[in-house]
């Protein structure tokens, strides 16, 4: 095994190339100037559509009665349209912006709302300072009144989203502050809407995490937890509004706000995520929590294809367990991405099948650090790009690999046959840079 070498030349590159909707009364039709008539809130996945079109497919709320048809102005509407996550077909139409961090009443709720038992960021940083707490976890009096701070803003944040549901955004419609959650449910559709700012008021301390303790957060913006026949598309989802970066530092860390983009886990099964846009932020993608989760045997199947992954610093996706297509995907790392780590994370038991991905990085990010292992063992890939020039991604991870990495090699042990036509990668660059993420949907 090859140590790894910083500052891999084109020359060496060389020698590893892989040669509309229906809207409120008044409102303008949706997406970008584009004049759609059709209604897409009743679409169901196409028949090859990724592994989300297996086992009948995916059909979200498309048999709802017009009673079950709803448009959404507000959080409190948009509560009663999910009531609290029922089966009943339904159709939900999203117009607008709608802040999750938002009273019975329409009162905006702030951080301070929803503190209670005596929490004071204040005293929790003395309480835990490691300099006098040490490495054991938070306890007591502070850490409880955090835990009780943070259960009155997840009631409030997060949304129960149940089987047989479409979620479908208007035009310009936006939902901030919220963290939809799919447990156990099936058949679920979300298109054409933005998502961004599912902020954690209360992050934890974990003083033994990565050897210097760090801040966990509690919220994704879209969580599956078992659950199957999900189509996710032309979505929309960043940290908009608090970006990590502008918190301060407390005991040396980041004092982060926001966990995932998406996490797809706990045995969700038969997902397709597809043209959308994932941006600025730490945490993108999570396919599989834990490399002790072998109920996740067999399960995790997910296709991920035409995405936009644009200053995601890591997880774009991260994998254990699943059998995971991923092509057409475009990737962006920003000049000043200084804290970029890795884009594809090769995880316990994970089967990863990548073709034809497009990599756009400045001059300090080298192909070698587009792929990092944690116990995974193979990657398929094909048809890479890398600063425009065809990579193999495989042969340069096993070449200058830290060391404390494996070695990978190309058999996944399954071949997808679930997908619709795959462009070049520079077909793909090209069109998803114009036609992934919200408002974008032709």
């Amino acid at each position: 095994m090859s140590h790894r070498r910083r500052g891999l030349s084109l020359v060496a590159l060389a020698g590893m190339l892989g040669l509309a909707l229906s809207t409120p009364a008044g409102a303008e039709p949706h997406d970008a100037g584009r004049d759609i008539s059709r209604d897409i809130s009743r679409d169901t996945l196409a028949a090859d559509d990724g592994w989300a079109a297996a086992d009948g497919g995916t059909t979200g709320g498309s048999t709802a009665d017009a009673a079950h048809v709803f448009t959404v102005r507000d959080r409190s509407e948009l509560v009663r349209a999910l009531d609290g996550g029922s089966d009943t077909p339904k159709i939900i139409r999203i117009a607008g912006t709608i802040d999750a961090n938002t009273a019975d009443d329409g009162g905006k709720l702030d951080c301070d709302d929803y503190a209670t038992g005596g929490y004071e960021l204040r005293k929790y940083l003395t309480a835990y300072d490691p300099r006098g707490w040490g490495s054991a976890r938070p306890s007591g009096p502070q850490e409880e009144a955090r835990q009780a701070s943070a259960a009155k803003q997840a009631e409030r944040i997060e949304l129960p989203v149940g089987s047989h549901t479409t979620i479908v955004g208007l035009k310009g419609a936006v939902i901030k502050g919220a963290s939809l959650q799919l447990r156990g449910s099936d058949h679920v559709i979300i298109r054409n809407l933005e998502l961004r700012d599912a902020y954690d008021c209360f992050p934890v301390w974990q003083p033994n995490t990565g050897g210097l303790g760090d801040w966990k957060t509690a919220y994704d913006n879209i969580w599956l937890r078992g659950a199957t026949h999900v189509w996710i598309d032309h979505v929309t989802i960043s940290d908009q509004g608090h970006p990590d970066e502008d918190e301060p530092t407390y005991f040396g860390r980041n004092h982060l706000r926001h966990d995932g983009l998406l996490d797809i886990t706990n045995a969700s099964d038969l997902v397709t995520v597809s043209w959308s846009r994932f941006a600025d932020h730490d945490k993108g993608l999570l396919i599989g929590n834990g490399d002790t989760a072998t109920g996740d045997r067999g399960k995790l199947r997910v296709t991920l294809h035409h995405n936009q992954f644009e200053n995601v610093v890591q997880r774009a996706p991260r994998v254990r367990f699943g059998q995971v297509h991923l092509y057409n995907n475009r990737y962006v790392v920003p000049a000043d991405a200084h804290d970029y780590r890795y884009s594809l994370g090769i995880s316990t038991e994970s089967a990863v099948y990548a073709e034809n991905n497009a990599f756009t990085t400045p001059g300090h990010i080298e192909v070698a650090d587009l792929v990092k292992s944690w116990n995974g063992t193979a990657l398929h890939q094909t048809g890479t790009l890398f600063n425009g020039y065809p990579v193999d991604l495989l042969a340069i991870h096993n070449a200058y690999n830290s060391g404390s990495e494996r070695d990978l090699t190309a058999d996944v042990g399954w071949t997808p046959t679930l997908h619709q036509k795959i462009d070049s990668a520079v077909r793909a660059d090209r069109e998803v840079a114009r036609g992934a993420g919200a408002g974008r949907l032709r």
